[in-house]
């Protein structure tokens, strides 16, 4: 029997959760090296497993397949193909970088108060999610993803509700109210989700007989299971449906600015890079592999859906006066365009969306580590509060400024080429669409640079006067993820050789082939 890599990655973070969970309360400095240590080693499994897997070889790669509720037709399957390897890889490459930003973020809140957070069961919940996450894009047993997709909501409740901002100037009973009031929406956001994609869960094992994914594709694809087409649709909107609150999708949206606003930096990252990745990988491997024929139906109401997140996303962010929900709105707009990319039909657009997950959580994690730590010696978010930053502080506000130009998707970092490639491939499917979410960019050079201007450049305020420059812990945190930006940038072929041959299965299941270009005969 070979060894179940799989199950051994989504396995050590959970083994690191209980671990760190169990170290005595004054070893506060023990449970952060043990998370570290566990998130480090995690990092290594993955790793390997992107070693191991051959893109040019089967479709789902180091499977494993055992009986679990079996009167039920539910197993433990699990499987990765390009597209899962890659956010596999994301996830496991972010978590060592979350745990260092947020090394103090635990602490006492007070020398000598008793209102202090146990640092334990912060890092204890980081390592939680992530063996989550890391098994949601393994799963390939419908069932067993379903209970991954809700259960990682109930450790992201206590991250947002128990472990909120600090920079609060309303005391500290308002601001336990507003994290109580972000942790419960974004959980009645998320159940609601999941609920109705439970009813499709069970509807789909009432016309399948099982929940294993390849099965069910397969029989679809030669012809062995049939389903009606209303039928088909419902279990799709069902499906879509949580899976679009999780990503989120306008106007199933308004969960997250809240939660980001009133989460500490590093679980606003987990929250945009690490978990929201969930939402638009399932409706690649879910939706279109299960529903074919319903995803081409919805196709174009999706493809409005994402637009209107493109460009609403990116207004609201112009107006914004807090970092965090600046950076919120924006990331609304970014996952945008990867639905816009899914839902084209393309190989470009299919293939720049995932390599827009990636992108988008390096960047982002760049973008908001750094406002983090901004925040955290202002003691403020709010925008106007700051002001002549670079002058005090001028390695801070070049990897600030450096994230902020990877969020525009400037020629020369990653986020460019995901972008780049979402809107050649829907443009040659969909123009008019193509054409429109073009306007995003233009919002995002705008919300970016003003944010910039307004809190690093001009007179030095008082209030930032003294403010220090980056340490050496925060510089190790940012300094390899903004390598990773320029090199991703320059070199995108490592990610794009790994997902591609995934995205022309997927096309396949969906039967869709990329427009050919017109070219007019010479005369």
């Amino acid at each position: 029997m070979s060894f179940p890599l799989l199950t051994a990655t989504a396995a050590l973070p959970a083994i690191g959760a209980i671990a760190t969970a169990a170290v005595p309360a004054a070893k506060r400095t023990a449970a952060k090296w043990l998370a570290l240590l566990f998130s480090l080693a995690t990092l290594a499994l993955a790793i390997t497993v992107l070693v191991r897997f051959d893109p040019d070889g089967e479709r789902y790669q180091l499977t494993e397949s055992h009986a679990w509720i079996a009167d039920f037709g539910v197993r433990y399957e699990l499987g990765v193909d390009g597209i899962g390897v890659a956010l596999i890889a994301l996830t496991a490459l972010l978590i060592p970088f979350i745990v260092l930003a947020g090394w103090h973020d635990a602490d006492p809140m007070e020398k000598g108060s008793k209102r202090w957070r146990p640092t334990q069961g912060f890092f204890a919940l980081i390592l939680a999610v992530e063996a989550m996450v890391i098994i949601s894009f393994e799963a390939t047993d419908v069932f067993l993803f379903y209970i991954f997709f809700e259960a990682m909501l109930i450790p992201m409740y206590f991250l947002i509700g128990g472990f909120g901002d600090r920079a609060h100037k309303d005391g500290e009973e308002k601001a336990a109210t507003q994290r109580s009031y972000a942790a419960v929406k974004f959980l009645l956001y998320n159940l609601a989700g999941g609920l109705i994609m439970l009813a499709a869960v069970i509807g789909l094992y009432v016309v399948a007989g099982n929940f294993s994914l390849t099965e069910i594709a397969q029989a679809r694809a030669n012809g062995e299971l049939e389903m009606a087409t209303s039928t088909e649709r419902w279990l799709f909107l069902g499906f879509f449906f949580a899976f679009a609150v999780k990503a989120p999708l306008w106007p199933l949206h308004t969960w997250l600015p809240n939660a980001m606003q009133e989460s500490t930096a590093p679980v606003a990252v987990l929250i945009t890079a690490v978990v929201d990745k969930v939402g638009t990988f399932a409706m690649l491997r879910f939706c279109l592999q299960l529903f074919p024929e319903a995803s081409k139906w919805a196709t174009p109401v999706i493809l409005v859906l994402a637009v209107v997140s493109i460009i609403y996303g990116a207004l609201l962010a112009v107006g914004q006066r807090d970092i965090k929900r600046l950076i919120a709105y924006a990331s609304i707009s970014h996952f945008g365009f990867i639905v816009m990319g899914i839902f084209a039909m393309t190989s470009q657009g299919q293939s720049g969306a995932t390599l827009y997950m990636v992108n988008h959580g390096i960047s982002t994690a760049v973008l908001m580590l750094i406002a983090g730590f901004l925040i955290s010696r202002r003691g403020s978010r709010l925008i106007a509060d700051f002001g002549g930053v670079q002058k005090v502080a001028p390695v801070l506000a070049g990897t600030f400024l450096i994230g902020g130009l990877a969020t525009l998707s400037l020629p020369g970092l990653a986020p460019f080429v995901s972008e780049f490639l979402v809107l050649v491939g829907t443009f040659t499917r969909y123009p008019v669409i193509g054409i429109v979410a073009t306007f995003g960019i233009v919002l995002a050079a705008l919300y970016t640079l003003v944010l910039y201007q307004r809190t690093m450049t001009g007179p030095v305020k008082p209030e930032v006067a003294a403010m220090p420059d980056l340490r050496v812990r925060e510089i190790a945190v940012v300094a390899p993820l903004v390598v990773l930006l320029v090199f991703l940038g320059v070199y995108p072929k490592p990610v794009t050789d790994v997902v591609n041959p995934a995205v022309e299965q997927t096309l396949s299941d969906v039967q869709k082939k990329d427009p050919q270009p017109e070219v007019e005969a010479a005369k």
